[in-house]
């Protein structure tokens, strides 16, 4: 898996300004364990560099994906990470893998309480779960160094521009279920000020909520 993601970085380089992710993402990819975070009934595919279903309507999303979002945040150990569509819980233990404290939000319920149970189980103690509405993050804990949306918005919610520490970026894929999607990174310069670049296309499950 590890040289397929290592392969398709390669290939989008011209995208990611970038032919090599951090050393520390990829062996964080292969420490942990994807079969964990799959249905039984697609364990042989636990390892294929590709998106598989985990249950009402969502994915865990493809290892080269999770890989170069999770790069792009540059995250140090015992950053502060907010993620949005806890799914499964791999991009959460991802994250923890990286020494990273980890909050992430789940607005469908029985995925959410899986993915507790799962992280729980696994280890995975510094990723705390909450059932609600990623659109509004979690200011309790607020500023994050880093925020990881898995789901793609229409555009970029201002409530998780607000919870961004100076200096902490965003990854997030904006567009609409049918048109083209671009992952998003943006940067929090200062209190007034963001920078944005736009990654790459990708193709995400839409992020759903009462906003």
């Amino acid at each position: 898996m590890i040289a397929l993601i290592e392969r398709d970085v390669r290939d989008t380089s011209a995208y990611l300004k970038r032919s090599n992710l951090d050393s520390r993402v990829l062996e964080a990819m292969a420490r942990v364990p994807r079969h964990e975070f799959v249905p039984s009934d697609r364990l042989d595919q636990a390892y294929h560099n590709r998106p598989l279903p985990i249950g009402h309507g969502q994915t865990i999303s493809q290892p080269y994906i999770v890989a170069i979002m999770t790069d792009l945040l540059e995250l140090k150990p015992q950053h502060r990470v907010l993620e949005i569509g806890t799914g499964s819980g791999y991009q959460a233990a991802i994250l923890a893998a990286l020494d990273a404290r980890v909050w992430s939000i789940e607005i469908i319920e029985p995925l959410g309480q899986q993915a507790k149970t799962r992280l729980q189980r696994l280890g995975y103690d510094a990723v705390e779960v909450r059932i609600g509405d990623g659109y509004y993050g979690w200011p309790e804990y607020a500023p994050f160094d880093a925020i990881i949306v898995t789901a793609a918005a229409n555009h970029i919610p201002p409530p998780l521009v607000k919870q961004l520490a100076v200096g902490g970026k965003m990854i997030i894929p904006v567009g609409s279920r049918f048109s083209t999607q671009e992952l998003i990174l943006i940067t929090r310069v200062n209190e007034d000020e963001v920078l944005t670049r736009q990654v790459l296309p990708v193709r995400f499950v839409p992020l759903t909520g009462g906003h």
